[in-house]
């Protein structure tokens, strides 16, 4: 590829480089992190993993968890790392905006700008670019481009398995419509190069906190929202429930699936209320996109059947205002 050629030019000489990702880290944005920061660094580089804010606890086996950098506990340091960089990989978001305190830096940066993305509409105007919207994950993007740049042997068990979480993830254990065949042989790949597939599904998976457990079965229970005839599912979890089940970063990821898993359910959402901010996360089957629901009702985006958003308003008036748009935008859409 033209860019990888580009890329590997500049690289031809000792860099600093550093990588970031979007705030609240999932597997893929710090998978595919952690997968290109080993790849470049078996380069010679002196590379950074800085990541906005902090990551799911069920996230830290992954190979270079020690070395990342966390911007909210480290600015003054994160903000020298940025100023002395040569070049600023962006993962797995297209614009500035995801990354929070950081914005204003990464605009303003002196260094070359790498972007490697999988989400619509990049912001982003990145001197190497590597954005690809039909890719299943970012960590996908990764890989190909290592092809690209070098070949299978660059790839080590450490970069195979943070590569492979972030497919796995990304593709909702590979029942998404983004899991092609490329997907799967990219896959079989990895593991042919030493990714234990059964030890990473096990450390994301299957290492819940007795809190988590317990707070699933509340939201089951109480928290659950469900209009059959509207197609529609949704939880809302308010402060209280951070604290009366001490959640902790990634508690309440995968939740909107059970919503998304009720027969007939086209839409599900999850609406949360933490620290002073009201986010919205969206899943859908079929034709409806909840991107562009995202999109225009909610400041958000994301891909077709994945996205998100976030609320101005009260809690109470969110979930009004998700109601009633929903009920007037799914009659648009056939029933499966």
């Amino acid at each position: 590829m033209k860019d990888t050629a580009v890329l590997k030019n500049f690289l031809s000489d000792s860099r600093k480089i550093v990588i970031t990702t979007h705030a609240n880290p999932d597997a893929d944005a710090l998978g595919s992190s952690l997968g290109l920061f080993h790849f470049l660094k078996s380069l010679g580089h002196d590379v950074q993993v800085i990541v906005p804010n902090s990551y799911p606890d069920f996230l830290e086996w992954m190979a270079g968890n020690g070395t990342v950098m966390i911007y909210e506990d480290n600015q003054t340091k994160s903000d020298e790392l940025l100023d002395e960089a040569d070049l600023l990989f962006c993962l797995d978001f297209s614009g500035f905006n995801r990354i929070k305190r950081m914005k204003e830096k990464a605009e303003n940066i002196e260094a070359k700008i790498g972007l490697i993305d999988h989400h619509l509409n990049p912001e982003i105007k990145p001197d190497f670019n590597f954005w690809n919207d039909t890719a299943a994950a970012t960590a996908e993007l990764v890989y190909d481009l290592i092809l690209d740049y070098s070949d299978a042997k660059a790839i080590d068990v450490d970069i195979a398995e943070c590569l492979y979480a972030g497919i796995m993830t990304d593709t909702g254990s590979f029942r998404h419509p983004s899991t092609s065949s490329k997907i799967h042989r990219t896959v079989a790949d990895l593991i042919d190069l030493g990714a234990d597939v059964n030890k990473v599904s096990r450390l994301i998976y299957d290492t819940n906190s007795l809190d988590r457990l317990r707070f699933l079965g509340h939201a089951l229970a109480e928290k659950l929202r469900v209009d059959e005839k509207a197609r529609v599912a949704y939880f809302v979890i308010d402060e209280n429930d951070f604290k009366n089940f001490r959640l902790k970063q990634g508690d309440t990821e995968g939740l909107v699936n059970y919503a998304l898993s009720i027969k007939g359910i086209v839409v599900a959402a999850i609406i949360i209320h933490k620290e002073n901010e009201i986010k919205l996360s969206f899943r859908s089957i079929g034709d409806f996109a909840v991107n562009k629901f995202a999109e225009e009702y909610f400041g958000g985006g994301g891909h077709k059947n994945a996205s998100g958003g976030t609320s101005d308003l009260t809690l109470s008036e969110t979930e009004e205002k998700f109601k009633s748009l929903i009920d007037q935008n799914i009659l648009k859409t056939k029933p499966e």
